[in-house]
């Protein structure tokens, strides 16, 4: 073999292996490349996993946000002539003791108080009509004294009642529908 033919397989050896290690680095570089696209496709993984989590929460406290102003939209529409109704007890209060003050006929009463006294007590008759057609009912004293409907104004001493007994009302409670508008106001046996 001849010094141009050993120089020549020489060169084609070189050519050779550069184009192995030009081959081994480009796969090595793919390698790498691919190494990085599957770390960068978990970490799109992860991240996508994270922002639907974020969505179902987000969505679930708007929903429960939802069903809580519907609930309150509700309570409100169903409860929203309490104030009417709390500013009308006042009449109420004001038309018995008009009716209480009126005397009786067996009390001595003419003719025209004995007018004034049934005008007075069909006043009260509609307005007791009218409560109960809105849900609105006096608070009961037949069950005792209950501190959740009545406020004790006053201990007396008494010996028909028992202690802690309702002795004397001396303003009416009202409840509408479940919800208190005014306690009575009572007195009670020591």
């Amino acid at each position: 073999m001849s010094g141009k033919e050993h120089k020549r397989e020489r060169d084609e050896e070189i050519k050779s292996e550069v184009a192995k290690e030009e081959e081994e680095a480009s796969e090595t570089k793919e390698s790498d490349e691919t190494a990085e696209e599957e770390s960068d496709l978990k970490r799109c993984e992860e991240e996508l996993k994270a922002c639907e989590d974020r969505y179902l929460r987000m969505h679930a406290e708007f929903e429960n946000i939802k069903k809580r102003m519907e609930r309150e939209k509700d309570k409100s529409v169903a409860y929203a002539q309490e104030q009417f109704a709390r500013d009308l007890l006042p009449v109420m209060d004001s038309l018995e003791l008009a009716l209480a003050s009126i005397p009786t006929p067996e009390e001595g009463a003419d003719e025209h108080l004995q007018k004034l006294r049934e005008g007075v007590q069909l006043t009260l008759d509609q307005f007791v009509k009218i409560f109960e057609k809105h849900h609105i009912k006096a608070v009961e004293m037949e069950q005792g004294f209950n501190p959740n409907f009545h406020e004790a104004v006053m201990q007396v001493e008494s010996d028909e009642h028992e202690s802690g007994q309702i002795v004397q009302v001396l303003q009416k409670g009202y409840t509408y529908k479940e919800r208190l508008l005014r306690p009575a106001m009572v007195s009670v046996a020591k």
